[in-house]
């Protein structure tokens, strides 16, 4: 029989590198050490803690300016930030939205809050994230262009976007779907929500599509306490962005003016202070989490039928949640070790359900999910807070 790593092996190995004092230890928690205190104290102190206020202004120009684009809009949370993502990109009522199987419920949900249709592709092992190569076949036999449009011959909707999600920190090879979307007119919306800190052959994840979304919920790299924002290059649709998500409000001294119908997503001033402090610290909390992944590695290297999933080599991950990838023989052994590591202290969990299978996303198209299926029975996340690390 093949050789293979126990349950109690894992576990030992994890605990073998984590803070012995710690006799729980969370999959991910926040890390304040900066100037939070001082930021959200000089709100509360101001009265400045709501949906205006000198740190939504700050925390944006910050964020625009680390992750090189144009303009970032702060909002309510990540969902919220994908959804308007796809209304400006122009996905509407029964149009088709190509998004992983293998993702966080947010990404299906913001397609179907604008009564938008998930259609369900597969995800490849080189980067946990959508594979280009295989939807590029997949397209060739479902896909036709009428008037410059792409329609899935299958179902008559149109498909208007794809939705590629930076799982865990790391990057999706970019490059072939940003030919696949030219080809057949579909927008490019980067579902950046896990990514922040990541890079796609020099540039920052998010910055590669048309407009993308950020989470910076609190078991982010970063968090604004519960918070998201929206990257573009364009100027306009920038504007627009930050338009629609303070509920479309002419600016005027007095006259509540409205000229479309918007969203109240605006990030309150508390939010953004929080994020502002952890901006600050972003560089240090990638080093740290890189170095907590480098020994990962070093633990899993030599154990048998399981090992340490790490960044492609085109991409630069911010290892925001690390992974263990079981060898296919031993995915029967992922519970086991979930439950052990649970009972003795360690937080782990499995990937996400895939979306295809939850009851109200069951009936929507999809491709062929062989991968997906293999990769979400064979992972697990294990502990990665920043604070593991000294």
């Amino acid at each position: 029989m093949k050789k293979h790593f126990s349950a109690e092996a894992i576990c030992t190995a994890i605990r073998s590198i984590l803070p012995v004092e710690k006799l729980t230890i969370p999959l991910h928690e926040p890390l304040f050490s900066g100037n939070e205190w001082l930021y959200v104290k000089e709100c509360i102190d101001t009265g400045w803690v709501s949906s205006v206020g000198k740190f939504v202004d700050l925390f944006e120009q910050r964020l625009a300016e680390y992750t090189g684009c144009q303009r970032a809009v702060a909002v309510v949370n990540g969902t919220a930030a994908l959804q308007v993502c796809l209304r400006l990109v122009g996905v509407g009522t029964n149009d088709e939205v190509l998004i992983p199987a293998l993702t966080f419920i947010a990404t299906a949900n913001a397609v179907a809050y604008l009564g938008a249709i998930p259609h369900f592709v597969d995800s490849e092992e080189l980067t946990l994230g959508l594979d280009p190569h295989k939807l590029s076949l997949y397209m060739e036999n479902i896909a036709e262009l009428r008037n410059s449009e792409c329609y899935n011959k299958q179902t008559g909707r149109r498909i208007k976007a794809v939705v590629p999600m930076h799982a865990f920190g790391h990057p999706v090879d970019l490059d072939p779907l940003i030919e696949l979307c030219k080809r057949y007119s579909i927008e490019l919306v980067e579902d950046a929500a896990e990514s922040l800190g990541s890079y796609y052959k020099g540039r920052h994840t998010g910055t590669l599509g048309k407009i993308s979304a950020l989470s910076f919920n609190g078991n982010k790299i970063m968090t604004t306490g519960g918070g998201g924002a929206l990257l573009t290059d364009d100027e306009e649709l920038g504007k627009l962005a930050k338009h629609i998500t303070t509920t479309a409000k002419v600016p005027h001294k007095w006259k509540f003016n409205h000229d479309k119908i918007g969203y109240n997503y605006r990030m309150p001033n508390i939010n953004a202070a929080l994020g502002c402090a952890q901006l600050e610290q972003l560089p240090h909390f990638l080093e740290k989490k890189r170095a907590l992944a480098n020994r990962y590695y070093e633990v899993f290297e030599d154990m048998p039928g399981v090992r340490f999933f790490v960044e492609p080599e085109f991409g630069q991950s911010n290892y925001w949640l690390n992974v263990l990838l079981l060898d296919s023989d031993f995915s029967h052994y992922r519970d086991e070790i979930l439950n052990m590591s649970n009972n003795s202290g360690i937080m782990t969990r499995p990937a996400w359900k895939l979306l295809n299978l939850l009851p109200m996303y069951k009936h929507c198209p999809r491709m062929d999910l062989a991968q997906s299926e293999s990769i979400e029975s064979r992972l697990l996340n294990i502990p990665s807070s920043a604070s593991l690390i000294t």
